[in-house]
């Protein structure tokens, strides 16, 4: 009798390829972050609105995905959250005042917006955080996104991928939540100090529990395949 798929043990990934990941490293953060942020700041120094520099920005990520579509036939869901986070920042930067504290609630605004993004996402097929997971656990090749794919008949693994999503909702939520508060309550001075600090230091917190919270999980899914897999070898006995 064979185990299923709640009880086997979760197959290994396959053997990366260092050029690839390499190379998929170099397009995600060139392309994502760091041009994005050079391009923001370089047309906001030259008189570009916020708005209009968010927009120009936001055309590397979709050129990531179009990339991703050419090279590997497949869409990059993570330079779509990328363009989609940018869209929902140059939109908040449109609403309101422009006053100082005005902005530090806009940058609230925007985090809480990521929340409820990722908290929207458990109605869809598939959690935000099993896409973040796929670009991060494997090299994009595709023998490593098969295995990562395949993941997802494990009930084990899908429990994981859900209650990632929802503490990365609930935490950005809290956390724009309790800037907007900050930002009436401190100097403004003081604020623009802590605003930025709050913000990574949030990220580093959730990329530290998302790492261990991942790691015990997965011990855990293996201590029960080792069980269920010892129960059927006394039962077939």
């Amino acid at each position: 009798m064979s185990a299923q798929p709640t009880q086997a043990a979760q197959p290994a990934p396959p053997a990366r390829s260092g050029g690839a990941a390499a190379i998929g490293w170099i397009l995600t953060i060139g392309l994502n972050v760091v041009a994005p942020i050079l391009t923001y700041n370089q047309l906001h120094d030259h008189g570009w609105s916020e708005f209009g520099a968010l927009l120009v920005s936001s055309a590397w990520p979709v050129l990531d995905s179009v990339i991703s579509l050419a090279w590997r036939r497949k869409l990059d869901e993570f330079a779509v959250v990328t363009l989609v986070f940018l869209v929902i920042t140059a939109v908040v930067s449109l609403v309101g005042a422009h006053s100082a504290r005005a902005l530090l609630i806009k940058d609230s605004g925007v985090t809480g917006l990521f929340g409820l993004l990722c908290l929207s996402t458990l109605l869809a097929p598939r959690p935000l955080m099993f896409y973040f997971g796929r670009k991060f656990a494997t090299d994009g090749t595709p023998e490593s996104t098969a295995w990562w794919n395949g993941l997802w008949q494990f009930d084990g693994f899908r429990r994981t991928m859900t209650v990632m999503t929802t503490v990365w909702g609930v935490a950005y939520l809290a956390e724009a939540a309790v800037r907007v508060v900050l930002a009436y309550v401190l100097p403004t001075d003081t604020m623009v100090a802590v605003s930025p600090i709050m913000i990574y230091g949030v990220l580093g917190l959730l990329a530290a529990w998302t790492t261990f919270y991942g790691k015990r999980s997965k011990a855990e899914g293996e201590r029960r395949a080792a069980v269920a897999a010892a129960e059927a070898q006394v039962a077939s006995a």
